[in-house]
């Protein structure tokens, strides 16, 4: 029985020095794991928040693993973030760009309509009479309407410039569909030059002769 005690208090022993041996290690790859997700879960909680959720969980799931004494599991998990890490910043960036491409697709196109709208709504502002489907009711409704989508899309424009992909390109694109709204309502079509802005454009100098 005392041989028996021995050997089990000796077992213990072992396994009580494995285990101290394995925690300062667990804890290295512990401080490792959490600089690396630090590093990246602001940005990946924006455009990455699914892959984050997955590199914060696998930290979480390490530090338990630590606190309940199990220092190999904890080490083992804990090593893998800094790889998780490197997935959500690879995500990240590729999100950025796809966000950026669309915004520069915006930026090609909307200042275009809001300025068809603007000649529009000029133009019919300058007319003694205006044509039978318009009325003073509806110019009045186009420049507000041209007001709120120029306003918007320089809250847009700051937001890009600010680095804030995502709102940047939510806002621009509802000002996209106001003004396609608006243009609609206007008779006008991207791209086409309006007659009746032309018409009330001012005429250009006669040249002269010499």
């Amino acid at each position: 029985m005392k041989n028996a005690l021995k050997i089990t208090g000796a077992a213990l022993c072992c396994l009580a020095l494995v285990a101290c041996s394995q925690k300062g290690p667990a804890e290295a790859a512990l401080k490792t794991a959490e600089t690396s997700m630090n590093e990246v879960k602001a940005e990946g909680a924006k455009y990455a928040p699914e892959q984050t959720k997955g590199l914060m969980l696998s930290y979480t799931t390490a530090q338990d693993a630590f606190n309940k004494g199990d220092y190999k599991a904890a080490m083992e998990v804990a090593q893998g973030v800094p790889a998780k890490a490197q997935d959500v910043t690879a995500a990240v960036t590729a999100k950025k760009g796809e966000l950026t491409k669309t915004w520069t697709a915006l930026a090609a196109s909307v200042p275009g309509m809001v300025e068809q709208i603007k000649s529009k709504v000029d133009a019919l502002a300058a007319m003694k009479k205006l044509p039978k489907d318009m009325d003073a009711a509806k110019v009045d409704a186009a420049k507000a309407s041209l007001a709120d989508i120029t306003n918007s899309w320089g809250e847009a424009s700051e937001a890009f410039k600010s680095g804030n992909l995502i709102d940047a390109n939510a806002k621009g694109n509802a000002v996209k569909t106001k003004a396609a709204d608006e243009m609609g309502a206007l008779g006008l079509t991207a791209g086409a030059p309006d007659p009746a802005a032309a018409a009330t454009a001012a005429p250009a100098p006669a040249a002269k002769k010499y």
